[in-house]
């Protein structure tokens, strides 16, 4: 195969009856002593952008001054503070950036004050300040994974993927009348198009690996408890008798993950199915009580997704603003919005602290993923740019400064990591967005309120 330069397409796919499997990248996808292999074997920069809700123990003054979130030192080999604690066996992949703000999410006239909660996450990637209306005419921004999907993210089977962990109902008004979809998704392909989420880990798999049918037959095979996998064998036999050993290593284990994954949400919808009690009773079927084993889902499919080139880009909502709920596994007992309303009192804010802690401790799953997964001539985490961040910084009292940002990944060596960047008081965190387009290629001028990059 590789002597007379023959090869695999990257778009190669497996295709049975309900199915349709994208591959991992295999060494079969590079014929060797070409051009092609130099190119192959650096694969385009995916995206992930993350956001949680609430902003950040470590944004109050009180944070500030005790480093709950902020290092102490800037520059390289900084120190991991309490809430990135969790993070420090990934210091060389981390760019932590604090002192930016977010204006755009701010009250812009006496009719907006108080409604941060209903247009903070519609600001989160675009930086464009949300028309205030209950009805259809919503305007915010086109957000930045969505300019980098409608670049390098249509020759792709999904330009890309948007994901949450709690339903926001699209439909009416939230509140100070802002229509609820400003509070839900944070990908806007254009400034009137919100994206929509996906929380139920059933529907996201199902676009990712499911080849259409009838909803009857997907229904059938989900009731028998079959597998998505088990119409592509043949094709699979086919494909593996002209592999080499590595690649048939890493096909296999690709196709277990994304059958223990299936497995999983089998689980879940058995369990919910049996008439036992319910965290979450009006939750889809495929969602699980735990706040912990959903978001490990989701992350799984986006890694999977990534693995596979199924898409580039993805979006995840981990919360939604004013969630009242309670993290049984944090050791926490306050409710979220409650606690986030700290009252600026020293000791409440050491326990939101550790709700972020907790939150905080869920993000390395999703890097040790990326990073033992291989891809080209690196892992997934060297070739993808992930931004985490809050909307919020202070959620005591609403405030858009200081808000918790990081990156990490590489980005296929444009983001160098092990960094703390304390910018200068006031930047915008659109400037963040920025360094984010152009770091993955994206010749763009301005986004929001930007007036640069930040040095990273």
């Amino acid at each position: 195969m590789f002597i007379t330069k023959k090869h695999l397409s990257r778009r190669t796919v497996l295709r049975g009856m309900g199915a349709t499997i994208a591959m991992p990248f295999l060494d079969a996808m590079v014929p060797a002593q070409t051009v092609l292999r130099k190119t192959a074997a650096q694969p385009r920069t995916r995206l992930a952008c993350i956001e949680m809700v609430h902003g950040c123990a470590g944004s109050t003054q009180d944070g500030i001054d005790k480093h709950y979130w902020m290092p102490t030192t800037v520059g390289a080999d900084f120190d991991f503070t309490m809430i990135l604690k969790p993070l420090e066996p990934f210091r060389d992949y981390l760019t932590v950036v604090t002192h930016t703000d977010l204006r755009p999410a701010e009250a812009w006239s006496a009719a907006e004050e108080g409604a941060d909660h209903f247009r903070s996450s519609a600001v989160f990637l675009t930086a464009a300040h949300p028309k205030q209306t209950e009805a259809s005419d919503v305007l915010a921004g086109t957000s930045i994974d969505q300019i980098y999907a409608q670049q390098c993210g249509q020759d792709t089977p999904l330009p890309s993927l948007q994901l949450g962990i709690e339903n926001v109902d699209a439909a009416g008004a939230c509140g100070f009348n802002y229509a609820c979809v400003y509070s839900g998704p944070i990908s806007w392909s254009s400034p009137t198009t919100p994206m929509p989420l996906t929380i139920d880990p059933r529907m996201a798999f199902e676009n990712l690996f499911g080849d259409g049918g009838s909803p009857g037959e997907r229904a059938a095979r989900q009731k028998a408890n079959r597998s998505i996998l088990d119409g592509i064998m043949r094709e699979l036999g086919v494909l593996q008798k002209d592999l080499g050993t590595r690649d048939r290593h890493r096909l296999d284990t690709y196709l277990e993950s994304v059958r223990e994954i299936e497995r999983r949400i089998q689980k879940i919808e058995q369990h919910n199915a049996s008439g036992l009690h319910r965290e979450l009773p009006n939750a889809p079927i495929g969602v699980p009580d735990s706040w912990e084993e959903h978001v490990r889902l989701m992350f799984d499919l986006q890694v999977l997704a990534f693995a596979s080139e199924a898409t580039r880009v993805s979006s995840f909502k981990l919360s939604r603003d004013t969630s009242n709920r309670v993290f049984p596994e944090s050791g926490i007992k306050a409710p979220f919005h409650a606690l986030s309303h700290h009252g600026s009192i020293p000791s409440k804010i050491l326990e939101y602290a550790k709700l972020n802690v907790y939150h905080m401790g869920l993000f390395p799953y999703f890097l040790e993923k990326l990073r033992a997964t291989p891809d080209g001539d690196g892992n997934l985490l060297d070739h993808t740019l992930v931004l985490w961040g809050s909307p919020m910084g202070d959620s005591n009292v609403h405030a858009h400064k200081r808000l918790p940002v990081l990156l990490a990944g590489h980005a296929n060596a444009r983001v160098k990591g092990n960094l703390h960047l304390k910018c200068e008081e006031e930047t915008p965190f659109a400037n963040v967005l920025l360094t984010v387009l152009r770091r993955l290629g994206i010749d763009h001028d301005k986004i929001g309120d930007s007036t640069g990059e930040v040095a990273i």
